[in-house]
């Protein structure tokens, strides 16, 4: 790969999602702020990719001033929500919303859209991708034996589509990767918009 490439995330499977597919990057996480108003997912999840890929931005403007120049790097930033028929999901605050959000899930569909950004020389691209997921009833008892497994604390919903609440996942339609955190088409469509290289 010739363009050299900053991931602005310290997800392990994002991180493992570029490393199955042979991409070379390095990793930048900044604070940011997360708050967020929109009612749309998908202008939601795109606008915090992009306060990311800011964030990262300044830093490295920051690191000039040390003699690091990283500002010919283009930097992956991404936000994934789960949006049911009535809310956006973002990571559970504490265990009732954990239990909360779940139950929510359970029985029914939602949609997952992640908001992927690429900012290129201070300008940051966005685009983003939904998925379908369908899941089945989940006992109650089922619910909590999950959610006190801490398993849900650190992820969109409350969940991860490759942990242990597969197991009441009836179907997706769409991009699997999307679910995970990272959709690699539409990021590999991205990159080439912005660049004229494929990924890897």
């Amino acid at each position: 790969m010739r363009t050299k490439l900053i991931l602005a995330s310290g997800s392990p499977r994002r991180k493992e999602i570029l490393e199955g597919i042979g991409v070379n990057f390095r990793v930048l996480v900044a604070g940011t702020d997360e708050s967020c108003t929109i009612p749309e997912p998908a202008a939601y999840a795109e606008e915090l990719a992009r306060r990311k890929g800011q964030a990262i931005w300044s830093m490295v403007k920051q690191r000039l001033k040390e003699g690091i120049d990283d500002t010919d790097a283009v930097i992956l930033s991404a936000d994934t929500v789960v949006a049911t028929d009535h809310e956006i999901l973002g990571k559970p605050r504490d265990r009732e919303d954990a239990i909360r959000m779940i139950r929510s899930l359970s029985g029914d569909t939602h949609v997952v859209v992640t908001g992927i950004g690429l900012t290129v020389g201070g300008v940051t691209y966005t685009a983003h991708c939904d998925t379908v997921v369908s899941v089945s009833e989940i006992p109650e008892e089922e619910i909590l034996r999950y959610v006190d497994s801490g398993e849900p604390m650190d992820k969109a919903g409350g969940y991860g589509i490759q942990g242990s609440f597969s197991r009441w996942i009836e179907g997706i339609n769409g991009c699997y990767f999307n679910v995970v955190g990272l959709p690699v088409h539409t990021l590999n469509r991205l990159f080439f918009e912005c660049t004229g290289e494929y990924l890897g």
